[in-house]
């Protein structure tokens, strides 16, 4: 496994995702972070970018993935994202962290997130 990483924090999608109607109805802002694992060692020798993952490119997929169809689970959302992340060769393992700082709880909290971790 790399050791080496891309991250991507704090990437903010509106999207409609929830288990209630109103969720989906009105949306609601998802923050995403994305850590993906690879060996950047290719990229840094030759100086190419073809040879690791271009995370302009990344962070775009990864916002279209937030944003289409609506689901019921966060956790549903960070598998979504996963999968986008490791579409790309280069990359050995992924952690998606999806926040829902706008959850509707009926406690006071500033954030619900769920983490998952996936390799190749």
């Amino acid at each position: 496994m790399a050791k080496d990483r891309i991250t991507l924090t704090g990437l903010q999608v509106q999207a409609h995702h929830g288990v209630f109607d109103f969720e989906r109805e009105n949306g609601q802002l998802f923050v995403i972070d994305v850590v993906a694992w690879l060996d950047l060692s290719p990229a840094a020798l030759s100086d190419d970018l073809s040879a690791t993952v271009h995370y302009g490119e990344l962070a775009e997929e990864v916002v279209a993935a937030v944003a289409k169809d609506p689901v019921d689970l966060i956790e549903t959302v960070a598998e979504r994202v996963a999968q986008v992340v490791l579409a790309h060769p280069p990359v050995d393992r992924v952690e998606v962290t999806v926040h829902k700082p706008q959850a509707p709880l009926s406690v006071p909290c500033a954030d619900v997130a769920v983490t998952i971790e996936r390799t190749r």
